[in-house]
């Protein structure tokens, strides 16, 4: 049966102050609705995962760099991030030659309000006297420490109501940090003035703070970095090394590898000096703190024996 005019009108009534009701509580929630996160570039996972570590959930981290294949020292810029750098309000970049599509591609991109957080010039360090720049500055943990502190910084400005929560990220990683640096002390306590080999400069500021001395030739560490052909003179030189018993271990990047490396790895274990590889990007399923500590760790080990 059709309801009366009056009860229809009352029904439509109430109806309508339900909804409206609805559409104040949906207002109301929205204007609490969680703050955007933070939008960060870092040129590779290294610098990716530690500001994950400072910024927790208010970051969002895109790093350009995460396969270990890739060689930051060619990498050429693709859309995707380019785009993610153009819109970027924080960037986290190593420097000192080492990533320098960063810079060309926040050129690109026309983001010139990001904040950029250049780990070398953070690091104060410099090339030696008629020598060249070690740029693998995340090997060195004080180093670490100081760019933990930019990026709270960096992040804090960009996210104020936040700066308790990045600043107390901050000190707990750097408070992790003390370790591996007690680690390098006892090494170079119980092991200082001992010869390593490299076949990279990547590990030189971890082998340094634990006192150990780096005896090879430096023509052959260049030339394995640059990509290019080491003389048989140098070659040489270098497999005297193990032959010679002149080191107790060899650190190699074990991403890189060619014959003159292999060679080198060879030799090495023909004479019964361990070998430590070490990577410049995260191995997988490691963290920066744990995969620092693993390499500590296995230095230690292999001096030791």
């Amino acid at each position: 049966m059709p309801l009366p005019t009056s009860r229809l009108a009352l029904l439509t009534s109430a109806s309508l102050a339900l909804l409206a009701g609805c559409g104040s509580s949906s207002d109301s929630t929205a204007g609490t609705s969680t703050p955007a996160r933070v939008a960060v570039v870092a040129s590779t996972d290294v610098y990716g995962d530690i500001v994950r570590r400072v910024g927790g959930d208010r970051v969002d981290v895109t790093s350009v760099i995460s396969d270990p294949d890739q060689d930051p020292h060619s990498y050429e810029a693709d859309p995707q991030n380019q785009l993610a750098l153009s819109k970027a309000e924080v960037v986290v970049e190593n420097g000192g030659g080492y990533d320098d599509f960063v810079d060309r591609m926040l050129k690109g991109g026309h983001n010139d309000s990001a904040q950029v957080i250049n780990a070398v010039k953070v690091s104060g360090k410099t090339a030696p006297k008629g020598g060249e720049l070690n740029e693998h500055v995340w090997y060195d943990f004080p180093t670490v420490a100081k760019v933990v502190d930019r990026i709270a910084a960096a992040l804090t400005k960009a996210d104020p109501s936040d700066a308790a929560a990045f600043g107390k990220n901050a000190a707990a990683f750097k408070a992790k940090l003390a370790p591996l640096e007690a680690k390098e002390a006892r090494i170079k306590n119980e092991h200082g003035g001992a010869g390593v080999a490299i076949t990279e400069p990547v590990p030189l500021y971890m082998t340094e703070a634990s006192g150990l001395i780096n005896r090879t030739p430096a023509g052959f560490s260049e030339a394995i970095e640059e990509g290019d052909d080491v003389s048989p003179r140098i070659l040489q030189e270098n497999l005297a090394l193990f032959s010679g018993r002149k080191v107790q271990a060899l650190v190699c990047n074990e991403q890189t590898s060619g014959p003159q490396t292999e060679k080198t790895e060879a030799a090495a274990k023909a004479a019964g000096i361990p070998v430590v590889p070490v990577t410049e990007t995260l191995p997988k399923g490691k963290d920066y703190l744990g995969w620092m500590t693993a390499n500590v760790d296995a230095l230690a080990s292999a001096l030791a024996k």
